[in-house]
Parts: C-alpha cells; sequence; structure tokens
C-alpha cells in the first residue's frame, strides 16, 4: 500500500526545517532570563576586592533599571522605525503589532518600584508602611521619581489612544528625569553631566529599540523590496546613532574618571570593571552591527542580514542589563 504522507521538508529540497514559532520565543525567554541574571548577580563579583561596599538593595535597583531603559527603548524605537517607512515610497501599512502598551506598563512598574526605594531614604522598604510617600514631594529626587512614574502613565494611555504618536512627549518627560537624577546638583558641573546623559540615553533607547521593531517589521515585509530598503536607511541612522553614542559615553566617563586614573579604575572599582565590560559589549555590538551591513549590501534577499542582526539585538538587551548594574553602582569619584 502506498504512503499519502507527504514528505519530510528536510529530505527531497534539501533545505533544513525553519525553527519554529515556539522555539524562536524559547530562546528569546532564556535570553530575557540570562540578562536579568546580570543586575541580580552582578554587584557581588564587581565589587570582589575593590574595598567598596555594596549597597543594600543594588542588585533589585539594577534590575529594575534594566526594565526601565528597556521600557524606554521598545516605543521609542518604534517610533523612530515608522518614521523611516514613512518616508519609503510603497512601503505596505501592514506592522507588527505595538508592544508599546506593554513596555509602558513595564516602565510604570519599574519606575514605582525606583520610587518606593527613594521614599524609604534610598534603601529597599521591608514593607508598605516604610514608604513615605508625602515625602518624595520634598526632595528633588522624590519629585523626579514621581515624574518618572508619572511620565510612564501617560505614555500607556497614550499608546492606547488613537494618537500613540503622542507617546514621545511624556518619555522625553522620562529621560530628563533620569538625566537630572543621575546627577545631583552636589556634582561639578551638573547640567553638563545631565546633557550627555540626555543626548547618551536618546541615541542609545533609538538604537536598540529600533532594531528590534526594524527586524520585526523586515518580517512582516518578507518577500519585498521595500524590507530591505528600511533595514538599509536604519543602518545609516544607527551609524550616526553609535557615533554620538561613543562621543557622549567617553565624554561622561572622562568626567567621572579622569584620564590620570582611567586605567587604574577600569580595573580597581566596581563601576570602572562594569564600564568596561559594557565598552567590551558595546565593541561586539558594533561588530555584529557591520556584518549584518555588509551581508545586507551584497546579497540580494535582506533576511540574510537577520543573523547577525538578531544576535546584535540579544547582545543589546545585554548591554542594557549591563547599564542598569552601572546605575546602581557606587561612583568612583567623590564630587
Amino acid at each position: 500500500m502506498t504512503s499519502t504522507r507527504p514528505p519530510s521538508p528536510a529530505t527531497g529540497t534539501g533545505r533544513r526545517p525553519r525553527p519554529s514559532g515556539t522555539g524562536r520565543t524559547a530562546a528569546v525567554l532564556v535570553l530575557v532570563a540570562l540578562a536579568a541574571l546580570i543586575p541580580v548577580l552582578g554587584p557581588s563579583p564587581a565589587l570582589r576586592g575593590t574595598g567598596e561596599a555594596e549597597a543594600p538593595g543594588t542588585g533589585g535597583i539594577a534590575l529594575l533599571r534594566a526594565v526601565l531603559f528597556a521600557a524606554l527603548s521598545v516605543p521609542l524605537g518604534e517610533l523612530l522605525v515608522n518614521r523611516l517607512a514613512r518616508s519609503l515610497p510603497g512601503a505596505p501599512w501592514d506592522r507588527p503589532r505595538s508592544w508599546s502598551p506593554h513596555a509602558a506598563a513595564a516602565g510604570f512598574v519599574a519606575a514605582l518600584g525606583l520610587a518606593s526605594v527613594v521614599a524609604t531614604g534610598n534603601l529597599v522598604p521591608d514593607s508598605a508602611a516604610d514608604v513615605d510617600v508625602g515625602g518624595l514631594y520634598t526632595s528633588r529626587d522624590g519629585k523626579l521619581a514621581l515624574l518618572e512614574v508619572n511620565g510612564f502613565l501617560a505614555a500607556w494611555l497614550c499608546a492606547t489612544s488613537r494618537r500613540p504618536g503622542l507617546q514621545v512627549w511624556p518619555l522625553a518627560a522620562v529621560i530628563v528625569a533620569d538625566a537630572l537624577r543621575a546627577h545631583p546638583t552636589t556634582e561639578y558641573s551638573p547640567l553638563l553631566g545631565s546633557g550627555l546623559t540626555l543626548v547618551h540615553l536618546t541615541c542609545a533607547a533609538l538604537w536598540v529599540g529600533g532594531l528590534l521593531y526594524a527586524l520585526r517589521v523586515l518580517l512582516r515585509w518578507r518577500g519585498t523590496e521595500v524590507g530591505g530598503a528600511l533595514l538599509g536607511l536604519y543602518a545609516r541612522v544607527a551609524a550616526v546613532l553609535l557615533a554620538v553614542l561613543t562621543a557622549t559615553g567617553v565624554c561622561s566617563s572622562l568626567r567621572r574618571m579622569p584620564a590620570g586614573t582611567i586605567l587604574d579604575q577600569l580595573t580597581d572599582t566596581a563601576y570602572g570593571r562594569v564600564l568596561l565590560a559594557k565598552v567590551l559589549l558595546v565593541a561586539a555590538v558594533a561588530v555584529l552591527a557591520l556584518w549584518a551591513r555588509i551581508r545586507l549590501g551584497r546579497a540580494a534577499d535582506p533576511l540574510t542580514a537577520c543573523s547577525p542582526a538578531r544576535a546584535e539585538v540579544a547582545a543589546l538587551g545585554v548591554v542594557v542589563a549591563v547599564s542598569g548594574l552601572l546605575t546602581a553602582l557606587p561612583v568612583p569619584i567623590r564630587w
């Protein structure tokens, strides 16, 4: 009796079967879990042998800050790529489902957790009774923390409305508040530091979130020439973002670690060690980005550039986690 079962996709065509959606989802979840472990487990190894004491709750604060950075990246990246797509003639109107409402909700929870830490005098609260909500209105850090909470709430309302583009304004307010929070008034030239952080954080969010959404759009537009044009257009924007990121990152590092001491502090302080790890990761991301752009320029099918681009997204996720850890560690220079 002749079998009626169709031939296996791995035989007869000479092609390997495409990975299932479940497999890709599992891989993404594993990468997210590994990235989450970095801020949780990172403080102790980074502080070992430096003589610096670990502040209470450093791991949790680092994780919350990593979530906050990711929550900024997703909607800003979608806004950037959608703007680029509208500039392409003949671009399909079909877009992947927006993740902005989920990102805003996650950012709201993270900002609320960070505000509770500020409300207890920068200590992790043991119970709700330890949180002095009214005290947030009496301090600069408290007001900035409330601004971030309200900013994400407003971003969520805009993302779920008929005018999702309006969320750019509350997200911009969150970035400004975070830049001001990172540089207290007792610091030398705090406005300069806040300005550098503002530009650095904005470019980083656009780079990370833009690449993520560009790949999602490319998969949705599979088989069209516009997809390759979109990825190429994003690549040009990303090159500018990387250049600005590098410049602002170097300037910020030199402000915290003067040139005469930077080599020692990169190995003898927790901040320097994590900063060095971040620099190496960003360098690896830049190599992956260059690889993807070369493949995009040489290949007829833009999807062939997706493999290094997906690796770039995963590496950028780790960079976000390391950045969250970096903001929670003690600054090596005392002002």
